[in-house]
C-alpha cells in the first residue's frame, strides 16, 4: 500500500488495460488513482519543506498550487453530483412549502423534521445562502447526523476557493466531530487537511487531525482500521518521496529528517498492532513486508495479546453486525461487558457508538453521563456529553436537571447556568410534573449559593424572587397548558417555608406560606397539618402549635383520629387542665361527627347495593317468566331430547356461553328463497296470506337431525397452542368455514375450522381455527381486529379459562407511553387516511388506530404512535384544540387510567365481608341468558365446573363422599324436568 503510494509520486500513471470491468468499478479505480496522485504530490510538497533545498521540487513537477487539487478531486468524488437547477412548475409549490416551514419554525423551533425538510427544499432550489443559515440554526439546537454533516461539508468544500474558505471548512469539521463519534467524518477531515498541506503549518495540521482521529475512533474494531491505514499511508508516502535524496544528505541531516520520518511509520505500525482490530493479520503481514529489519519481540507479544483480546470482543461485534438498527439490546450487553473490564477509553467509545444509532434514548444518555460524572470527572468531556444529551432529548427533564448539577459541580459561571435553565423552560416538556422538577433543581442550586450567615444578600433576594416566579409560572403557564399545576402538594412552597423558618429565622413568612398551602385544597389531609405542626415545634412556639392542631382537628377528613391523638399527646405533656379539657371536648365532638358521617355513607352505599340487587332480581324474574311462557306455547319433540343428551363434550354446541335470545337484525334476514316465498304469500294489502308453515316441533326436529349429522369433535387440550379463537363474526355469515379458510391460509396450513352453531342451526358468530404449526397460530393473532364483512374480527389464543381464570387478551399497553397520543372528539366520518395526513405533518407516524365498537363503528377516538417523544410532544402542542370537520378535538399523551382489578374472594374473606357462593362457568365465562331453574333454597355450590362443550375442558373435580355430593345435572336436564310438569 505504502509502496504503491510512493511509486505513484515518481512514476507516470500507466494506462488501464481494457477489460470487462463495470463502469462503476472503473470510476472507483479512477477516483482512487486521482486521490493517490494528489496525495503523493501534496506529500512531495511537504517533503520539500521538510528536507530543504536538496529536494528540487520543480524537477518533479510539483507546485504549491497542486495541494489544492485534492479538494477538487475529493469533492468531485464524494459530492452528490452537478445539479442543473431547472425552474419548472414545481418551483412555486416549493416556495410555498418553504414559507410554510419557516413560519412553523418561528412557532416551534424544536421541530426536528421541519428543519430537515426546510434544508432539503432550500438545497433543491439552490438557495445556498439560505441553506447555510438553515443548517446553522439547526446545528445550534440539535446535533446533526453523520449524513447531514457530510452533505453540508461536501457543499462547503465544493464552494471553497481561498484560504479563508478553507478555514471555514475546518471550523465545520470541528463542529461535526463534536456531535457524534463518526469515523467517516474523521476520515474526510484528514483527507481534506492533506489538501492544505502546501499552506503554512499544513503538515502539522494533517498530523494533528489524524492523531485526534485515532484518539477518538482508533479503537473502533470495525471502522478504526481505515483511519490507521490513511495516516500510515500519508507518512509512508513522505518516506518514499524522500528516499531518492536521502543518499545525498549528510549523516546528521539524514538522521534528523529521513530516519525520523521512517521511525514515524514504524511507530504507527506498532501502535496499531497493539490494538484489537479486525483484519490484524493482514496488517502484521504488511509490516513484515515493509520493514527491512526483523520485528521486535515486544511488538509480537503485543500483537498476540491484541489477538486474544479480539477473540473476547468478537461475539459482541458479530452480534452488532447481525442485528438490525438501532441494536439497543446488543449495545447494552456490549456496554455491560466493557464496564466489567473497566477501560475508560473503550467504555467511552462503546457508549458513543451506541448513541450514534440510539441518540433519542434518554436512558442511554443518563447512563453515559452518570458514568462520566462518577468516574472520569473531566470537565470538558462531562459538560460536552451533558450538552449533547439535552440537544438530542430536550423533552427529558432528568437530562436538564443533571446538566445543571454538572455545571454547578464544575464551577460554571452563574450566568451560563441561568441561561441554560431558561432554555429548559422552553424545551416543551410533556408533563406538568416535569416543570416542577426542573424548577426544584434550579431552586436547589440557588439555595446553595446563599450565605445564610448574612441577614440579607443579593443571592438571598434572587432565591426569594425565583421562588415567587416559580409559583407564578406554575399557576399561569403550566396550568394553562396542562389544566394542572403539577404540584398539588405545593412541594415548592413547602421548601420555601422550610428555608424561611430554618435558615432565615423568618417564621412569620413561613406561616404565611403554610396558610397559602392550606387554602389550595390541602387542609383536608392530616399529613400536611402534621408537617406544619413539626415545623412549628422546631422553629415556632407552643401557642402556634396548639392553634395549628386545633385547626387540623376541624379540617382533616382522611385521618382525623391521628390528628386528635397528636393534639391530646401535646396537651398531656405540655398543656394546662383547661387546655386538656378543651382538647378532649373538641376531639370527642369531631370524632362523633366523623363516625356519624361514615355511618350515613355506609348506609347510603348499602341502600344503593340493595337497589341494584333488587333491580337485578326483577330482571332475572322477568326473563325467567318470559322464557317459561315461551316454552309453554311450544311443544317439544322426542328427538330434541335425544339431541340434547348427545350434546355433551361437543365442539358443535355451546352450553356454557348462550347468546341473547333476542336475535339481531342480521340474524333475522331470510334466505333468498324464503324472501321470495314470503313475497308471493303476501296479499295486495301487504298482509301475509295463509301459507303452509312447518310447526315449531317439526322445525326443531329438523334442526336436531342436522346437529346429529354434524361430526362431533372432542376438544383436545394439547392442541391449544396451534388453535386460535375467532369471535365477533357476523351472524349472517353463510358457510363460515369456507369463507374464513382462505383468509387464515395466508398465515399457514389450516387443519380445520370449527364454527359454532345454535340448536336451530344458526351461526353463533365465533369459531375455532386449528393450524398445523404453532408459528402459523401466532401469526394469525396479528389478524386481530381485521374487518370481515363490515365487523372487526377478534382473534385470541385458545385458552381454558377454567384453568386460567385471570387470562385476558389485551394487545395494547395500559401504561404511560410518551411517544403515543390519545385523540378524542373526532367526527365519526373521519377516516384513518385523513387523520394520518394531519398527524404526519408533526413527525413520522409509526401506527394509527381508530377505536371502534364491536360492530366496527367509530367511537370518535384514536391512538397515534410517533417515532419518538419529541415528535409526540410537538404534535400535542400543535393539534390540541384543532378543529376537524367542525369538531374540536382534544389531544394528550397516552396515559390510560388504571383498570380496576376485581377483589378476589380470599381478600373479601380476610376483610370480613360476605362470601358469595362460588360459581363455576365454562371456558368462555357465564352467558347472558343462563337461568337458574332450581329454587334458591335448594341451590348448592357445585363441587366442580361442568364440562365445557365448545372450549377447552376444565380440570376434573376432586371426588367427594356420596352422602354430600350434589347431583350433577346440565341445563338440558333441568329443561326436561321443567317440561314434564
Amino acid at each position: 500500500m505504502a509502496t504503491a503510494a510512493a511509486n505513484s509520486a515518481s512514476e507516470p500513471e500507466a494506462e488501464p488495460k481494457a477489460g470487462p470491468k463495470a463502469v462503476g468499478e472503473e470510476d472507483e479505480v479512477k477516483a482512487a488513482r486521482t486521490r493517490r496522485k494528489v496525495l503523493s504530490r501534496a506529500v512531495a510538497a511537504a517533503t520539500y519543506k521538510t528536507m530543504g533545498p536538496g529536494w528540487d521540487q520543480q524537477e518533479e513537477g510539483v507546485s504549491e498550487s497542486d495541494g489544492d487539487e485534492y479538494a477538487m478531486a475529493s469533492s468531485a468524488e464524494s459530492s452528490p453530483g452537478e445539479y442543473e437547477w431547472e425552474y419548472d412548475e414545481e418551483e412555486e409549490k416549493n416556495q410555498l412549502e418553504i414559507e410554510r416551514l419557516e413560519e412553523q419554525l418561528s412557532i416551534n423551533v424544536y421541530d426536528y423534521n421541519c428543519h430537515v425538510d426546510l434544508i432539503r427544499l432550500l438545497r433543491l432550489e439552490g438557495e445556498l445562502t439560505k441553506v447555510r443559515m438553515a443548517r446553522q440554526k439547526m446545528s445550534e439546537i440539535f446535533p446533526l447526523t453523520e449524513e447531514l454533516w457530510l452533505e453540508w461539508l461536501h457543499d462547503e468544500i465544493s464552494m471553497a476557493q481561498d484560504g479563508l474558505d478553507r478555514e471555514h471548512v475546518y471550523d465545520l469539521f470541528e463542529k461535526a466531530v463534536k456531535d457524534y463519534i463518526c469515523p467517516n467524518i474523521w476520515l474526510e477531515y484528514g483527507q481534506y487537511s492533506v489538501g492544505g498541506i502546501g499552506q503554512k503549518g499544513g503538515l502539522e495540521k494533517v498530523r494533528s487531525v489524524f492523531e485526534r482521529a485515532l484518539s477518538s475512533v482508533g479503537l473502533h474494531m470495525t471502522k478504526g482500521l481505515a483511519l490507521w491505514e490513511a495516516y500510515r499511508e500519508f507518512e509512508s508516502a513522505i518516506v518514499e518521496a524522500a528516499r531518492p535524496v536521502a543518499g545525498f544528505l549528510s549523516p546528521f541531516d539524514r538522521e534528523q529528517t529521513f530516519d525520523s520520518q521512517l521511525e514515524k511509520v514504524h511507530s504507527l505500525f506498532r501502535r496499531q498492532l497493539a490494538i484489537p482490530l479486525y483484519d490484524m493479520e493482514a496488517t502484521f503481514a504488511e509490516y513484515e513486508e515493509w520493514s527491512e529489519d526483523s520485528i521486535p519481540d515486544s511488538v509480537i507479544q503485543n500483537y498476540n495479546k491484541a489477538l486474544q483480546q479480539l477473540e473476547k470482543y468478537k461475539p459482541y461485534e458479530e452480534a452488532l453486525l447481525q442485528a438490525e438498527a438501532p441494536r439497543l439490546a446488543e449495545y447494552q450487553a456490549y456496554i455491560d461487558f466493557e464496564m466489567k473490564i473497566g477501560d475508560p477509553a473503550r467504555i467511552q467509545l462503546i457508549f458513543e457508538r451506541a448513541l450514534v444509532e440510539n441518540c433519542l434514548v434518554p436512558d442511554l444518555w443518563i447512563r453515559y453521563s452518570q458514568y462520566l460524572d462518577r468516574q472520569l470527572k473531566v470537565k470538558d468531556l462531562v459538560l460536552s456529553v451533558h450538552n449533547r444529551a439535552i440537544r438530542n432529548c430536550p423533552w427529558t427533564v432528568a437530562l436538564w436537571s443533571r446538566y445543571l448539577l454538572a455545571m454547578e459541580r464544575h464551577g460554571v459561571d452563574h450566568q451560563v447556568i441561568s441561561v441554560t435553565f431558561e432554555k429548559a423552560l422552553n424545551a416543551g416538556f410533556i408533563q406538568a410534573t416535569d416543570y416542577v422538577e426542573i424548577w426544584q433543581a434550579y431552586l436547589d442550586y440557588l439555595r446553595r449559593r446563599v450565605d445564610f450567615k448574612q441577614d440579607s444578600s443579593k443571592e438571598l433576594e434572587e432565591l426569594r424572587a425565583a421562588f415567587a416566579r416559580a409559583l407564578e409560572y406554575l399557576k399561569q403557564e403550566v396550568e394553562e397548558r396542562f389544566n394542572e399545576s403539577g404540584d398539588p402538594s405545593c412541594v415548592i412552597m413547602q421548601n420555601w417555608a422550610r428555608i424561611e423558618a430554618r435558615l432565615c429565622n423568618n417564621m412569620q413568612k413561613a406561616r404565611e406560606l403554610w396558610d397559602s398551602i392550606m387554602t389550595r385544597g390541602n387542609a383536608k389531609y392530616a399529613n400536611m397539618w402534621l408537617e406544619y405542626y413539626n415545623l412549628e415545634r422546631a422553629h415556632g412556639d407552643t401557642q402556634h402549635c396548639r392553634k395549628a392542631l386545633h385547626r387540623a382537628v376541624q379540617c382533616t377528613s382522611d385521618y382525623p383520629e391521628h390528628v386528635c391523638e397528636v393534639l391530646l399527646t401535646m396537651e398531656r405533656t405540655e398543656g394546662s387542665l383547661e387546655d386538656w379539657d378543651i382538647a378532649v371536648q373538641k376531639t370527642e365532638t369531631r370524632l362523633a361527627r366523623v363516625n356519624e358521617q361514615r355511618l350515613k355513607a355506609a348506609e347510603k352505599e348499602a341502600a344503593l347495593v340493595q337497589q341494584e340487587e333488587e333491580k337485578a332480581e326483577q330482571r332475572k324474574r322477568a326473563r325467567a317468566e318470559k322464557k317459561a311462557l315461551k316454552k309453554k306455547k311450544k311443544t317439544r319433540g322426542p328427538d330434541k331430547r335425544g339431541a340434547d343428551e348427545d350434546d355433551e363434550k361437543e365442539w358443535g354446541d355451546d352450553e356454557e356461553e348462550q347468546p341473547s335470545k333476542r336475535r339481531r337484525v342480521e340474524n333475522s334476514i331470510p334466505a333468498a328463497g324464503e324472501t321470495q316465498n314470503m313475497e308471493s304469500a303476501a296479499g295486495p294489502a301487504g298482509k301475509c296470506a295463509v301459507v303452509d308453515v312447518e310447526p315449531p316441533s317439526k322445525q326443531k326436529e329438523k334442526a336436531a337431525s342436522l346437529k346429529r349429522d354434524m361430526p362431533k369433535v372432542l376438544h383436545d387440550s394439547s392442541k391449544d397452542s396451534i388453535t386460535v379463537f375467532v369471535s365477533n363474526l357476523p351472524y349472517s355469515m353463510q358457510e363460515p368455514d369456507a369463507k374464513l379458510k382462505p383468509l387464515f391460509e395466508a398465515c399457514g396450513e389450516v387443519v380445520q375450522i370449527r364454527p359454532i352453531f345454535s340448536n336451530r342451526g344458526d351461526f353463533r358468530g365465533y369459531c375455532y381455527v386449528e393450524f398445523k404449526e404453532e408459528k402459523s397460530a401466532l401469526q394469525a393473532l396479528e389478524m386481530d381486529r381485521k374487518s370481515v364483512e363490515g365487523r372487526p374480527m377478534f382473534v385470541s389464543p385458545c385458552v381454558d379459562k377454567s384453568k386460567n381464570p385471570d387470562f385476558k387478551v389485551f394487545r395494547y399497553s395500559t401504561s404511560l407511553e410518551k411517544h403515543k397520543l390519545f385523540i378524542s372528539g373526532l367526527p365519526f366520518s373521519c377516516t384513518k387516511e385523513e387523520l394520518e395526513e394531519i398527524c404526519k405533518v408533526h413527525g413520522t407516524v409509526k401506527d394509527l388506530r381508530l377505536v371502534t365498537n364491536r360492530a366496527g363503528k367509530p367511537k370518535g377516538l384514536a391512538y397515534v404512535e410517533y417515532e419518538n417523544e419529541s415528535q409526540a410532544s410537538q404534535a400535542v402542542m400543535k393539534m390540541d384544540g384543532m378543529t376537524i370537520k367542525e369538531n374540536v378535538i382534544k389531544v394528550a399523551i397516552s396515559n390510560p387510567p388504571q383498570r380496576k382489578v376485581p377483589e378476589k374472594p380470599e381478600a373479601r374473606k380476610a376483610s370480613g365481608g360476605p362470601m358469595p357462593s362460588p360459581q363455576t362457568y365454562g371456558a368462555r365465562g357465564k352467558g347472558r341468558t343462563q337461568l337458574a331453574l332450581l329454587p334458591r333454597a335448594l341451590q348448592r355450590p357445585s363441587a366442580a365446573a361442568p364440562q365445557a362443550e365448545n372450549g377447552p375442558a376444565p380440570a376434573p373435580a376432586v371426588a367427594t363422599p356420596p352422602a354430600t355430593e350434589a347431583p350433577k345435572m346440565s341445563n338440558a336436564d333441568f329443561a326436561k324436568l321443567f317440561l314434564r310438569k
